[in-house]
């Protein structure tokens, strides 16, 4: 049975994540066009810093609502209720932070450092305020079990994205240079705007998937309920803190490298280390398009009674795949480099660190699982604040001394940390037989391979990029020919054979 239900679980994060990888990978293609158009990594250190804001707000414009709609909506008789109660919650929320935002934009710029620029303010707004409100709409048709309908609106957020900065980065100044008095590309594009059009973009993003999904819940009847909001918020409110504290761990780097780098350009430390994490997002793709199937599926395998059974297996499938992921990326960083621009690979030593990191964050993740069903949610809160304690202390001990090398190692241990305090404390209220063994080989043997490929390369001198790839590829093979051996039974069960 829990093999079954792994695979059920499988066969929905290829659809989840098929999307999410595709949405993901066309947004990454950004990275090289970002990093090429803009080569000083002061003008990528601005749209780092705020969309490290714009995570912070999103976690508090949906308060931990999320997995509350997926908690109450386990009731048949409620499920009606819990989803437009939450729409109606959110709605108002996000509607009144944009306009708060609106009315103090010009004091919030001068707070961020950009006088000048108080439209940042205004477009960022509008999107944290339509992604709070559009997320709940996703959330109902993950509960709905409709992937197709999410995958569809999820790719055409992206490609209106995508497309919107082809077109403002690439085509308009192509445009003006082949026609400098062109009225048309003259009418709609100014190069003054700079990166303002990456923001542009996903404004029009954001709203375009807003319109896809809005006319969803005008087929509701839609009914507030004032003593079931009350009841789905004090079970969310701990989420909310964990989720701030989890996206201090997740973003205020950026924030903090502004402040506290003692670089000449703390704001092109910024852009530097903002352009490299996004090569360990691609570990993130995967955790993330992982996220989306498993939260409802935990929920409801919770009632069957191998749910601990299949909990253990897929903990250590997810661990497998991301220690393939991570040898993947760093064997073949030869390659990888050359999704950001020149000027941004000096900071190429912190994506080890960081896919690491994001392998214990995603580990985490799974963990969590322990204190959402029990409705202990105030421990998610607590191990969240005790990582926030972690990052906000040794950033600020490591930055002015290392620089983004600080913030990527506090990454790596704010992370390890929580993942460590969740296990410990998850094995005393809800009791996981979890395969250590098999996980914990995963993970230093990965590390290992990754040491081989370097001791390999410098012991034999090798500098040509080519015969390194080879070299790598060769140790690959290898590296995945151990983890089929050792795993080959579970593949044939996984096949149906």
């Amino acid at each position: 049975m829990a093999d079954n239900e792994v695979k059920k679980l499988a066969g929905q994060t290829v659809i989840y994540g098929g999307s999410t990888v595709l949405a993901r990978l066309l947004n990454y293609l950004l990275v090289p066009i970002h990093t090429y158009v803009f080569p000083n990594a002061a003008d990528y250190g601005v749209v780092g810093e705020l969309y490290a804001w714009t995570s912070l707000f999103i976690v508090i414009l949906t308060y931990g609502m999320e997995t509350a709609f997926f908690k109450f909506s386990q009731d048949d008789n409620l499920k009606d209720r819990v989803y437009t109660t939450v729409v109606g919650s959110l709605f108002v929320t996000s509607t009144l932070f944009i306009v708060l935002c609106s009315v103090f934009v010009q004091p919030i710029a001068d707070w961020l450092r950009y006088p000048d620029h108080p439209e940042y303010v205004r477009w960022f707004a509008i999107i944290i305020g339509v992604d709070a409100l559009t997320s709940i709409f996703f959330a109902h048709l993950r509960f709905l079990n409709r992937p197709i309908r999410f995958a569809a609106v999820k790719i055409t957020n992206i490609l209106v994205n995508v497309l919107l900065n082809l077109f403002f980065l690439l085509l308009c100044p192509w445009l003006l240079q082949k026609n400098p008095d062109s009225a048309f590309v003259n009418a709609i594009y100014n190069p003054e705007i700079g990166v303002g059009y990456i923001f542009i973009a996903n404004l029009v993003a954001s709203v375009v998937t807003l319109l896809m999904l809005f006319p969803g819940i005008l087929r509701q009847k839609f009914v507030f309920d004032w003593s079931l909001w009350k009841k789905m918020f004090r079970y969310a409110f701990p989420l909310l803190i964990f989720g701030l504290a989890g996206i201090v761990n997740e973003t205020m780097d950026r924030v903090l490298l502004k402040r506290l780098s003692l670089a000449d350009d703390p704001q092109a430390s910024v852009g530097i280390y903002s352009a490299c994490y996004k090569i360990s997002i691609l570990m993130t793709i995967f955790i993330q398009a992982f996220k989306y199937a498993a939260e409802p599926f935990f929920f409801r395998k919770a009632k069957d009674r191998d749910a601990k059974e299949t909990y253990a297996q897929v903990m250590t499938y997810f661990v497998l795949v991301c220690s393939v992921i991570f040898v993947g990326i760093m064997l073949y960083i030869d390659l990888v480099q050359y999704f950001v621009g020149p000027g941004y690979r000096e900071g190429l030593p912190i994506v080890p660190i960081l896919l690491m990191a994001n392998l214990f964050l995603g580990i985490f993740y799974n963990l969590s699982i322990w204190y959402k069903l029990t409705g202990q949610t105030k421990f998610g809160a607590y191990i969240a604040i005790f990582g926030a304690a972690i990052t906000l202390g040794l950033n600020w001990l490591l930055i002015p001394r290392i620089d983004y090398m600080g913030a990527a190692w506090t990454t790596f241990v704010c992370y390890l940390s929580m993942m460590v305090v969740s296990y410990l404390l998850g094995q005393k209220y809800y009791h996981v037989n979890y395969d250590l063994k098999h996980i914990l080989f995963y993970l230093f043997f990965a590390v290992a391979v990754y040491g081989l490929s370097i001791g390999v390369n410098q012991l034999f001198g090798i500098e040509k990029v080519w015969v390194r790839l080879v070299v790598n590829t060769v140790i690959l093979a290898g590296y995945l020919g151990v983890l089929a051996k050792m795993n080959w039974g579970e593949i044939k069960k996984m096949m149906g054979r």
